[in-house]
């Protein structure tokens, strides 16, 4: 942090200001009389941790500013600074999201949590070399999909690949460049996903629609819903043939230069949420009727059994189940944001949609996506912590996720849809092995694919020499465009008070 000084000199020194983390200073000058002359005003910023210091500097004549004084009585010229110092508190930067919830860890799903960040980082990878013709990709090229992959440093992308070498083969030509291609137990998991897509679309048919009948307009930016494509299970040519598969149920309608998906049929069968469907299989209720508008139903919740302290919230929690709640299929324009009514509906529209996902968990910034279009409040990651028990939030490495804790059991999934299945197959084909010892804590800034990367990469690598005429170097900078990630920083800022 700096401060500006004159000299007699006219050139402008500075000094350093005490800095107060949190706070926000700015220097603002006095108007200066037009009878002191010709003088130069500037205007500078300085940041630090934070803290954000504007400073309007005046360069006057030396003859105005004797050498080593800022204020002096004999120049008849008087400088009056003040400082304005308001306090910078945001709900996210000033308290992170792990030190709210840093008592209410759950080790297993943040394993669960580590464990799918390593499968997603391979996955960046297949994909690449999937959209390539001979699906083959020169390694030194793959470093463009760092940020797709979310390596961080100083991991390389090479290192990621020769950790992994049942999936990546690694090939030299003549010309000495070392390519990178699928292994034959790599091209048939491959084979074995695309089957498993198409007999799941039927059921993501059904979730993009009820998304879509939950939505205020019935309709949702295809932008937006591409970003659910891995979680709901959705195939890779999404965009450019799937959408247009099922006229009857929606279709593509253009609005200012961008892609929607509008609603064409409203399906009351599909108007009945997940609670309801459950509630009914256990017995719980025995009648489900898709024209019911107001739900009585509590939201299941599981709490570690270390939490010590639900006995102090036990009241809370009873008087918030037994309250009811707006369908997620029902009309919300009328609810008043912050009412207890609009947040439990909020409630209920994260349930419906992690259970439609396919491991029941979310990266919390496609949530926040969909506020608007699902009526949701504006300070989602606080409802989310607030109702720990029925979510919980895992803030490993750089992006938060939040998981349906009903649908795990320990670190698992209680029931696995074959496309996790698959992702379990993915991930026994990697070097990554677990950690050894329990996650005690956490840094928000790191990764946990230590394990992955570990150990002499040069050693367990061969290399297979290629012809010239068996290699093609075409690459799509934008090919992963869809799933490049947000940092945790840029979700911080989605959450001011």
């Amino acid at each position: 942090m700096e401060a500006v000084r004159f000299s007699g000199s006219g050139v402008v020194r500075r000094t350093s200001l005490l800095s107060f983390d949190g706070l926000r200073l700015s220097l603002v000058p006095f108007r200066i009389p037009s009878s002191v002359g010709a003088c130069g005003v500037g205007l500078g910023q300085r940041s630090f941790r934070g803290l954000t210091v504007k400073a309007a500097t005046v360069v006057a004549p030396k003859f105005l500013i004797p050498a080593g004084n800022m204020l002096r009585e004999s120049t008849g010229l008087s400088f009056h600074w003040f400082f304005m110092a308001s306090q910078k508190r945001t709900m996210t930067k000033s308290r992170r999201v792990q030190d709210r919830s840093k008592k209410k860890r759950v080790h297993d799903l943040e394993i669960a949590t580590e464990r799918s960040k390593v499968t997603s980082k391979v996955l960046v990878v297949i994909e690449a070399l999937k959209r390539e013709p001979e699906q083959v990709i020169p390694l030194k090229r793959l470093e463009q999909y760092r940020q797709q992959i979310n390596l961080s440093k100083p991991h390389k992308v090479v290192h990621f690949i020769r950790k992994s070498p049942k999936l990546f083969e690694l090939y030299r030509d003549k010309k000495g460049v070392i390519w990178c291609g699928l292994t034959k137990e790599a091209e048939d998991l491959v084979e074995e996903e695309t089957r498993l897509l198409e007999e799941h679309s039927e059921k993501a048919v059904e979730y993009v629609t009820r998304l879509l009948m939950m939505s205020v307009n019935k309709r949702l930016s295809v932008d937006k819903i591409a970003h659910f494509r891995r979680d709901f299970g959705l195939p890779y040519d999404f965009r450019n043939r799937w959408i247009h598969m099922f006229p009857d149920h929606f279709k593509v309608v253009r609005i200012e230069d961008a892609e929607y998906l509008q609603l064409v049929s409203w399906n009351p069968a599909w108007a009945v949420t997940e609670l309801e469907k459950k509630a009914m299989a256990t017995g719980t209720i025995s009648d489900i009727s898709s024209e019911s508008e107001v739900l009585f139903l509590p939201f299941p919740m599981k709490f570690p059994s270390n939490y010590k302290k639900l006995f102090r919230y036990g009241g809370k929690i009873e008087h918030f189940q037994k309250r009811s709640h707006l369908s997620p299929y029902a009309d919300a324009k009328g609810l008043s944001p912050g009412s207890q009514e609009f947040d439990k509906r909020a409630v209920a529209i994260m349930h419906e949609i992690l259970s439609f996902t396919i491991e029941k968990r979310l990266v919390t910034d496609h949530l926040t996506h969909f506020r608007r279009e699902f009526v949701m409040p504006q300070k989602l990651m606080r409802l989310l912590l607030k109702h720990f028990g029925i979510f919980y939030v895992s803030e490993r490495g750089k992006r938060l996720s939040v998981f349906l804790t009903e649908a795990y059991e320990g670190s698992e999934l209680a029931d696995k849809c074959p496309l996790v299945l698959w992702k379990e197959k993915i991930l026994r084909f990697t070097g990554y092995r677990g950690r050894r010892k329990r996650i005690e804590s956490f840094n928000e800034f790191s990764d946990v694919e230590g394990p992955l990367f570990d150990g002499d990469f040069d050693n367990q690598t061969t290399f297979m020499n290629l012809e010239d005429d068996e290699i093609d170097g075409t690459i799509d900078d934008s090919s992963l465009a869809d799933d490049s990630e947000m940092k945790v920083g840029e979700v911080y800022d989605s959450y001011k008070d």
